[in-house]
């Protein structure tokens, strides 16, 4: 039995993390087991291949600043495990795991014993647990992130009132496919018959198969750029701004700290799901909500300016997609000053195609580092990556130890200049655990 949180954390990382066969079988089997908690909760499920975490967090201010209690389910966490099952944004506590690991505990080693292919996985077991905790009635609407993927996702059991697909790029292709379209069609696969689902700006190949699973399933479509629209007004002081529409609802100058044009569309879906979820209830839309919803959304680890003097900058992008959006803002609003870039990436992402996109910003000088990846997952040596570096010359762009790169890169930079540390959502994790150790590291 477990009886301990640490017990109860071993408990869930010492599953295995994958089975041979995707389906969504054993799941059902086992929340059935449970007493269906995933029947009993008010949801917006959110899929994606970048922006899930964004959106959910805007949308997640809306809802409360409309005087909801709201539940999240999201992934990774940065600095420690409960962040994943949260409400109002506060980690549900180490008790509260520790009893939801006792509860399903039972049922995994009965399933264990009763299937052919062996018990829950890791994130089945954590998906579980979070409907059975808010099945007991902890807040009024749940958003989910998807895990991986969306049409063999554990979270893919839910029936939500809205759908949100935020965005379809490369990542995963070794489980989701080798094709946009074929990494679409798993997204899509969270469309449930009827429910409207809400998306954002996609390829027209991917869009072409969303679109058609959702005139299979019978499911409103609301699609960014078409139905809703968002226009960028720049950035200012760490705010970005921008006006959004749709129908008869138009928010002028909305403002947000989350930078670049990308988090004003993540925003943007959020609005949308938000005005489609109250439609649903017969609630009307609360402009107060949307603009102090908006003004109010923070995101760890989504351009987190962690220190000032320095500037010092995190940045959880970790695929080719992600880099681009931060090529993209880098080149449109920190044109001025030097901007020095610390990678750390995971071996099983297109670490060499990251490095090329990041090293086209002319300002910025690339550096490469490595970190202890989490559990099997290791770290991309940065020696096989150096050849994507244009600026090699005499300069040591590799430095191993992380934290003395982080030390000794901020020591060089100038006033107006800028560290950005990325590369991976699990690196930035650990970067943060040791900014938050080592307070005085930039005084």
């Amino acid at each position: 039995m477990i009886n301990s949180y640490q017990e109860a954390l071993a408990f869930i990382h010492g599953r295995t993390k994958f089975k041979k066969i995707p389906t969504l079988k054993r799941m059902r089997r086992f929340l059935d087991e449970l007493g269906a908690p995933d029947k009993r909760i008010n949801a917006i499920h959110i899929a994606g291949t970048n922006g899930k975490g964004s959106t959910l967090a805007f949308l997640r201010n809306i809802f409360q600043e409309d005087g909801k209690t709201v539940g999240s389910f999201t992934s990774p966490f940065l600095m420690k495990f409960n962040e994943r099952i949260s409400v109002n944004g506060v980690p549900i506590s180490d008790s509260e795991i520790l009893r939801l690991a006792q509860t399903v505990y039972p049922i995994v080693k009965k399933l264990d014993d009763e299937l052919p292919e062996g018990g829950p996985t890791e994130f089945e077991i954590v998906t579980a647990m979070m409907f059975t905790y808010f099945a007991e009635g902890h807040a009024d609407i749940i958003l989910i992130e998807v895990g991986l993927g969306g049409l063999f996702d554990s979270t893919n059991v839910i029936v939500p009132k809205v759908s949100v697909i935020t965005s379809i790029g490369w990542d995963h292709m070794h489980i989701l496919g080798d094709t946009l379209p074929k990494i679409a069609a798993q997204k899509a696969g969270i469309i449930k018959p009827g429910v409207p689902v809400v998306v954002g700006g996609v390829d027209q190949e991917s869009l072409a198969v969303i679109k058609k699973t959702a005139q299979k399933k019978g499911s409103p479509i609301q699609i960014l750029g078409t139905d809703f629209t968002v226009t960028d007004l720049g950035e200012s002081n760490w705010q970005q701004s921008f006006d959004f529409k749709s129908g008869t609802h138009h928010f002028a100058q909305l403002h947000t700290g989350l930078l670049g044009d990308y988090q004003t569309h993540n925003a943007a879906l959020a609005i949308e799901a938000y005005l489609v979820y109250q439609q649903l209830q017969n609630a009307a839309a609360a402009t107060e909500s949307v603009e102090k919803g908006i003004t109010a959304t923070q995101w760890a680890g989504r351009f987190e300016r962690v220190s000032t003097n320095p500037t010092v900058v995190l940045d959880g992008a970790h695929n080719t997609s992600a880099v681009d959006q931060i090529v993209k803002l880098l080149q449109t609003d920190f044109s001025s000053g030097h901007i020095t870039i610390l990678m750390g990436i995971l071996a099983d992402k297109q670490a060499d195609k990251m490095v090329e996109k990041m090293d086209t910003i002319p300002n910025a000088t690339v550096y490469l580092t490595q970190f202890s990846g989490p559990g099997k997952r290791s770290a991309a040596d940065p020696k096989k990556l150096e050849h994507q570096l244009e600026t090699v010359g005499d300069q040591a762009l590799i430095i191993d130890d992380w934290h003395e790169a982080i030390s000794t890169l901020a020591g060089q930079l100038a006033p107006e200049d800028m560290l950005l540390i990325t590369g991976s959502l699990y690196f930035i994790s650990d970067v943060r655990q040791y900014l938050k150790d080592n307070p005085r590291i930039f005084k």
